[in-house]
């Protein structure tokens, strides 16, 4: 039994304690600098060289990022090897929330592609937010003599190898898409690796490559100034973007091929700054006028947790490490 002596004597007791209970998450906040992140600019490596989807994507949110938080969000180009030189200097890059990476498709084909790689995506990263997404499309220098899908994969038996599209490097966006164009169509277009989506564009607009499959974004602007033609779009539903423009799959059955571009930290970095990006990310991007300017250039906004991108990263290496175990990818 208390006595009053005892409770005079406990009860401060009990409120430090209790003090400390509800004090914990803001000692942790505190210890792992979540409370006040960022003190310092922020660089966001893209493992590919200005021009293409990961390159846009990435700028866009930076700045978005940048005004949220008042402190600059910088685009670092460290493009090379289909995205593996980049993703090496994030993955050895210190884990305090000042150099996170932006990726796409590459992120899980690599593995698939090369005989080894200078990381591992389940070990040295962690997901932040699946940023945007979007469907790539089928456009061709106005040279080649098609104007529908049909058309091309008629032109593309009777040339096979001959007819060439370009690719971003070994297990980039255009080249699965094009990879997965020949497999459900069954032809049998080369691809050109160019060092990333930027160069490619510009070897298509010259018309030294005939066709290629980038990114919405990245062929949007080509398309209405008339310089390429869309001959179809990757997704599963037609794009506002290229009125007129039917799906690949309404040739081809099955065919789907969506482009994404997610935001990863290195592995040390503190699961309470993780969080704290994904849900600045998310309220950052929802403004109307800011899911405009990505819907008019072709991107759809998601800004998902970090478990729903973990989640969407294992769906996505499954769905192609099969493709290109089936269809005998390599790296050259």
């Amino acid at each position: 039994m208390l006595t009053k002596q005892m409770l005079t004597t406990t009860r401060p007791a009990l409120a430090m304690v209790t003090m400390a209970v509800f004090l914990l998450p803001a000692i942790s906040a505190a210890q792992t600098g979540a409370d006040t992140y960022p003190t310092k600019s922020v660089r966001i490596i893209s493992p590919f060289p200005p021009g293409g989807s990961v390159d846009t994507v990435g700028r866009l949110v930076a700045a978005r990022l940048s005004e949220s938080y008042g402190q600059t969000f910088v685009v670092d180009n460290r493009g090379g090897a289909s995205g593996n030189i980049g993703m090496e200097l994030a993955a050895g890059a210190s884990g305090d929330g000042y150099t996170l990476v932006i990726n796409t498709v590459p992120l899980v084909t690599n593995q698939f592609l090369y005989s080894k790689t200078p990381y591992d995506l389940q070990r040295d990263f962690l997901p932040v937010s699946l940023l945007t997404s979007t469907p790539a499309v089928c456009i061709v220098h106005p040279s080649l003599p098609v104007k529908s899908i049909p058309e091309l994969i008629v032109l593309a038996k009777t040339r096979g190898a001959a007819l060439n599209y370009g690719g971003a490097g070994a297990g980039t966006n255009p080249h699965i898409a094009g990879e997965l164009f020949n497999y459900l169509a069954k032809t049998n277009i080369s691809v050109i690796h160019f060092k990333g989506g930027g160069p490619a564009m510009i070897s298509i607009l010259s018309g030294e490559i005939s066709l290629g499959f980038p990114a919405a974004p990245d062929a949007l602007a080509h398309v209405r100034s008339g310089k390429l033609r869309a001959l179809g779009v990757t997704g599963t539903k037609r794009a506002p973007q290229f009125p007129g423009t039917p799906t690949i799959a309404e040739t081809l059955p099955g065919y789907e091929f969506t482009t994404w571009q997610g935001l990863l930290a290195p592995k040390n970095t503190p699961r309470a700054i993780v969080t704290a990006l994904s849900e600045r990310i998310k309220k950052s991007l929802s403004a109307p006028e800011h899911i405009k300017r990505f819907n008019d250039g072709g991107l759809d906004i998601i800004a998902s947790t970090p478990d729903e991108f973990a989640a969407h990263l294992k769906k996505e290496t499954e769905k192609w490490g099969k493709v290109i175990k089936e269809r005998g990818m390599k790296a050259e």
